[in-house]
């Protein structure tokens, strides 16, 4: 059943004897508060039945039409007899109120994460580790596709849906219940539990189908919008939205894997699938009861061939002891059970013809070829091109334009060009020999010593300039809203910039005629650049885009030498002296600022006004002098970089990686192996609300 605007009025009403809406006859009776509460209870059961013949049984048995009729006539209803509206309405699903900011929610069994498999022999090993703790009892296994999607956990009481959350951290998510409520694949209310079975728990994995994804981003190409990478990452972003409005055009799906209740004894996993499919809830039909470890694998390697069969993504199969005794005998190890596991596919590998290789030009100069493919579906999304890294892995391979190529992705892996199929190449075909000239502007190409890329020597090249102005704008640095690629590309192309000081020499009166411009965005973008100019030291030095400068050395570097004065005439030795500061990042800072036009930038820049020394620290308690800090996930409150900064203030360091020198991990949400590695050492993790508290923003 389609969802969208309805055509109707208010004026109209139903003829269900011919299927059409008819103008309500003038002096007809319109419904009192009994009638009215007795037809939303019938239109609501009818809305339910039809939605779980549409999205559980794939069975619809009306009309798209007839189907709006009766969500139309309970949407009038309610409107004019408002106590009538309760909280499980189907029409509760198209949205509330925008969301400021998602509650913290603490998960009464935690949702933990899967240890991965990736062979037979790994399998192998997993069942005998689970025969080895089972003391050779009987015990079987539940095999269920691992559905590329994104985890959620639902409470029900009294068989109401009462709250929807992330998985998080595993131990809390984040609350997005009006989000949750737009699926139709989520019963609001359940009525066919058990008896007993009222108050209790479902998790599963919200995805989207692949048709769904590709009309999705159809649609936001023709309104000019950035296309979603891949459908899991367009899931997770939907969810996080916090208008339900927009998440309820979304499309999204759940596939129910998950029943847990403190007031029913549940026995067995299996059993427990099967009872959610009786509830309403959606269960993938292609799970399958397992006797040995051989019949898994029979099931993993039938659906490693048939994965493209399906209309949604998957990326592996999750196993599963049967009993919920026997799993709670197993428990769990660090964040993960020890009576499950997620057997990977392999990377997928797809065979397409090589159309082109093209050359593609960095903001520091660096030439990067580029396949140009015949466009294929892999790993839930289309390539079409793929970087070849540089002329040494195109010689590697003996790539040729014309040869039917190997292109794999993995998860979430950036698609790469691995391998050619020789017995297809075409009679003919020479080796691909790198360009004497930048594909930009003409100028000569090197290759330094020892380095496997080419560099275009002249630094006022047309993509250089782009890229670097990109990168100056870009929110880790200058953070100058407006100023994206497009516009970027516009003003050079018209040639009103041509670096990065010409962007504050801009008027408002040559920015007003441009194509897609206008009064409104001349002066916004006027007044982002204006702003810009109180971005601290740091960051205008990380905007300069210098080689090996990124944002933590610039902030080492404008913490030491504290100007850009000093710093321009700092000598590589004492550029080394300072802690974290090689030779190579050395060398490269002493390069750039000896550059004649690089001191003409900065002249430029400070003549317009932008912050080119750090504030005098004010004197300040500094409670985390020497304690070392790692962030993994998404923060809601504020970004990386402001979190990194509140850090830094606070007198600690923010590092990549976690060791056992790792003071506190900071987990936001999504969070990866960061977080699996500082449980496994034993590293403090802190949630978000535990990390503010902490800096003193709470």
């Amino acid at each position: 059943m389609k969802s969208g605007k309805s055509i109707l009025n208010k004026s109209s009403i139903y003829d269900s004897t011919n299927r059409r809406f008819v103008e309500r006859p003038s002096g007809s009776r319109r419904p009192g508060a009994k009638d009215a509460a007795r037809r939303v209870r019938e239109l609501s059961e009818k809305i339910r039945e039809h939605d779980h013949k549409y999205y559980t049984l794939s069975t619809p048995t009306i009309s798209d039409f007839e189907y709006d009729a009766l969500m139309r006539e309970l949407t009038e209803l309610e409107a004019r007899y408002p106590e009538l509206k309760l909280p499980d309405s189907p029409t509760q699903r198209v949205g509330g109120q925008p969301t400021k900011e998602f509650p913290a929610v603490t998960h009464s069994v935690p949702m933990l994460s899967l240890a991965n498999t990736y062979s037979e022999e790994e399998l192998v090993d997993f069942d005998r580790r689970v025969g080895s703790l089972l003391r050779n009892e009987p015990y079987r296994y539940v095999a269920e596709l691992k559905i590329d999607g994104v985890a959620i956990n639902l409470k029900y009481e009294n068989g109401m849906l009462i709250q929807g959350a992330t998985r998080g951290d595993g131990a809390q998510g984040d609350e997005i219940t009006n989000n949750l409520r737009t699926i139709r694949s989520i019963p609001l209310r359940c009525a066919s539990a058990p008896g007993g079975l009222l108050d209790f728990e479902v998790r599963g994995e919200i995805f989207i189908q692949k048709k769904d994804f590709q009309k999705m981003n159809e649609e936001r190409e023709l309104a000019g919008e950035k296309l979603f990478v891949n459908a899991r990452n367009s899931t997770s972003g939907t969810l996080k939205l916090q208008n339900p409005k927009i998440v309820a055009s979304r499309r999204l799906n759940m596939f129910s894997y998950f029943l847990r209740s403190d007031n029913v004894e549940l026995k067995s996993h299996y059993e427990n699938l099967r009872l959610l499919r009786k509830m309403g809830f959606v269960v993938n039909e292609h799970i399958r009861l397992c006797n040995t470890i051989r019949d898994v694998k029979t099931y993993c390697d039938e659906w490693e061939e048939r994965r493209e069969d399906l209309s949604y993504d998957i990326d592996g199969v999750v196993v599963k002891v049967d009993s919920l005794r026997q799993q709670e005998t197993l428990g769990a190890v660090a964040k993960s059970p020890r009576w499950a596991i997620a057997y990977k596919f392999p990377a997928q590998k797809v065979e397409t013809k090589l159309r082109g290789i093209t050359l593609q030009v960095g903001r520091v100069g660096t030439i990067t070829p580029v396949a140009e493919l015949e466009p294929v579906f892999v790993g839930g999304t289309t390539v079409s091109r793929a970087t070849l890294h540089n002329e040494d892995y195109i010689s590697e391979l003996d790539l040729r334009v014309g040869d039917t190529v190997v292109v794999e992705k993995g998860g979430d892996v950036i698609p790469k060009v691995s391998a050619v199929n020789l017995a297809k190449r075409e009679k003919g075909s020479k080796p691909f020999v790198m360009p004497k000239q930048c594909p930009e502007c003409d100028s000569k190409i090197f290759r330094p010593e020892g380095e496997a890329a080419y560099y275009c020597e002249n630094s006022e090249c047309p993509a250089q300039v782009r890229g670097r102005i990109e990168h100056f704008a870009h929110r880790g640095a200058m953070d100058i809203e407006g100023l994206g690629e497009a516009a970027i590309d516009l003003l050079v192309k018209e040639n009103l910039i041509h670096n990065i000081a010409d962007i504050y020499s801009l008027k408002k009166s040559q920015i007003v005629p441009l194509e897609r411009m206008g009064e409104k965005s001349a002066q916004n973008l006027i007044d982002a650049l204006e702003l810009s100019k109180k971005q601290p030291f740091h960051k205008v030095l990380f905007g300069l885009g210098i080689r090996y400068v990124g944002s933590g050395v610039a902030k080492l570097l404008a913490d030491s030498f504290g100007s850009i004065e000093k710093l321009s005439n700092a000598t590589q030795a004492e550029l080394e002296g300072v802690e974290g500061i090689g030779p190579r990042i050395a060398e490269s800072v002493v390069r750039f600022f000896n550059e004649r036009h690089t001191r003409e930038l900065v002249r430029r820049l400070q003549q317009s006004g932008v912050t080119l020394k750090s504030e005098k620290k004010k004197s300040s308690a500094q409670p985390y002098s020497g304690k070392s800090f790692v962030l993994t996930g998404g923060l809601e409150s504020m970004t990386r970089d402001e979190a990194k900064e509140k850090i830094e203030s606070l007198g600690g360091t923010v590092t990549s990686s976690v060791s056992a020198k790792t003071d506190f991990v900071v987990v936001g949400s999504d969070a990866g192996s960061k977080l699996d590695k500082a449980v496994e050492l034993g590293v403090k993790t802190l949630d978000e609300n535990a990390f503010r508290t902490m800096i003193g923003e709470d």
